[in-house]
């Protein structure tokens, strides 16, 4: 895999990691261009694989991970935010620079928002029907609350927060949701992030900026095309 770059994302990037939680790293790679023009090119549908040590990892090949990062969704964007990454190239780090080109506000609010309220739904079903599952319940809470601060902050300052500042109310608000079968506390803070957002002034601009992406994945693709010699 030729990696472009690489960090240490969910709950020990948040600051809302426990003694149990895993590390979890994500990535972007890149194909061989003449792999990608031939009549089997490989899928662009998200890979997971084993990370370092074994740990659970989710790597990007760069076309996906771009048309990912220009709907701005939280998963895939997050890479770009990190305060540090454990593997980075010149093209990966190229590519950072090149992370405020892919936000765009409704963008934002529709990716962060649309994540929240599909955490909550999981949260709804996971306290009916009690099983091995519930015991995840608290962490789909902080996460949660996690993605509607990260989406609002990004929102109305044009900066993605990674790490929270207090991880006190995240937890707090798990324990919460875990005596709450419906997660009515979940969905009130649905609705007062929505009315935050409703009355922000954003900071973002109405559209992304996609000449320099294009420019960017273009002179990528050309970097990395397998040339074949000619024939004698």
């Amino acid at each position: 895999m030729n990696l472009l770059l690489e960090g240490v994302v969910g709950s020990t990037a948040y600051g809302l990691n426990t003694p149990t939680s895993d590390i979890d790293y994500t990535g972007i790679y890149v194909e061989p261009t003449e792999i990608l023009l031939g009549l089997h090119p490989p899928s662009r549908e998200r890979a997971t694989k084993k990370g370092r040590n074994g740990a659970d990892a989710t790597y990007h090949e760069i076309g996906k991970a771009l048309s990912l990062m220009l709907s701005c969704n939280p998963t895939a964007s997050e890479v770009l935010w990190l305060d540090e990454w454990t593997h980075a190239s010149d093209e990966g780090l190229e590519l950072v620079s090149l992370r405020e080109c892919f936000l765009s506000a409704h963008r934002v609010r529709n990716a962060f928002f649309g994540y929240a309220v599909s955490q909550f739904h999981r949260l709804i079903e996971r306290g009916r029907f009690q099983g091995s599952l519930e015991t995840r319940r608290e962490k789909h809470a902080r996460h949660t609350m996690r993605v509607l601060w990260q989406g609002y902050e990004l929102y109305t300052t044009g900066e993605l927060p990674i790490r929270a500042p207090d991880p006190a109310p995240f937890f707090a608000f798990g324990e919460q949701v875990l005596a709450d079968p419906e997660a009515k506390c979940a969905k009130r803070l649905i609705e007062e992030y929505e009315a935050k957002f409703n009355g922000a002034v954003t900071a973002l601009p109405d559209e992304p900026h996609e000449v320099p992406i294009e420019d960017f994945l273009l002179r990528v693709r050309r970097a990395h095309l397998d040339v074949v010699g000619e024939p004698r």
